[in-house]
């Protein structure tokens, strides 16, 4: 049986005046180089990448620039953000270790445990710092009993509110609602409509009424047997 070559079985530790910081990696090929802007390292097969804050997998990973403050990833991306309790999938990512704002892309998958927040788009940009993303192109989110699509969506973690554009409807079990922007509160589940607004509600009166009418058909149906 062929031994797949596991390199790295070390660590690296990195500090400069802007931050201090030790990183593990594992994979089953790496290659290296040194040019002005810094060190290029490469991992491919299995690579795997933990920080004191993020964890990430993908089928290649590279990290360049001074104290290897990028990070790239491409192909079957799998990370964690440890510190905001979030997990993403993906195709394409470029992390800044220094700014700690990642840009994911390609059938993009977020998941925010604290805010139980499920979100699908092309795009999504996320600030670490300020705990905001912003989601472009094939927009889809889930929360609670919401589930909102658009074009553009605003998501502000600590704030828990979603700001939707382009085409935006949010859907709350039967009822609809549409307009040019909607804002919606996570927390109170407070729903903001503005500019062409449109939707449809159902209420508890409409909801009973197949089963009224069902009940005087069979009355009827009896009536007619007798």
């Amino acid at each position: 049986m062929k031994h797949s070559v596991l390199i790295l079985l070390g660590m690296l530790f990195i500090s400069s005046s802007l931050f201090a910081e030790k990183i593990t990696f594992r994979a089953d090929r790496m290659t290296g180089s040194t040019k002005k802007s810094g060190d290029v390292t490469v991992l491919t097969g299995n690579a795997i990448i933990k920080t004191e804050d993020m964890e990430l997998s993908a089928d290649s990973l590279e990290l360049s620039g001074k104290d290897f403050r990028n990070i790239k990833a491409t192909g079957n991306i799998s990370g964690k953000i440890i510190s905001s309790q979030m997990d993403f999938t993906c195709q394409e990512m470029t992390y800044d270790r220094e700014t700690k704002i990642a840009r994911l892309q390609n059938s993009v998958h977020l998941i925010d445990h604290q805010n139980n927040v499920d979100a699908d788009a092309d795009l999504i940009d996320y600030n670490q710092n300020t705990e905001v993303a912003v989601l472009q192109i094939g927009v889809s989110i889930i929360q609670k009993e919401n589930h909102c699509t658009a074009a553009y969506a605003l998501y502000k973690k600590n704030d828990q509110t979603l700001t939707l554009t382009g085409n935006p409807q949010v859907t709350q079990g039967e009822n609809t609602f549409r307009a040019q922007e909607i804002v919606l509160n996570l927390d109170t589940q407070e729903i903001t409509l503005d500019g062409r607004v449109r939707g449809s509600v159902t209420t508890e009166e409409n909801k009973a009424q197949p089963e009224q009418d069902s009940q005087a058909s069979e009355s009827a149906e009896a009536k007619n047997g007798q």
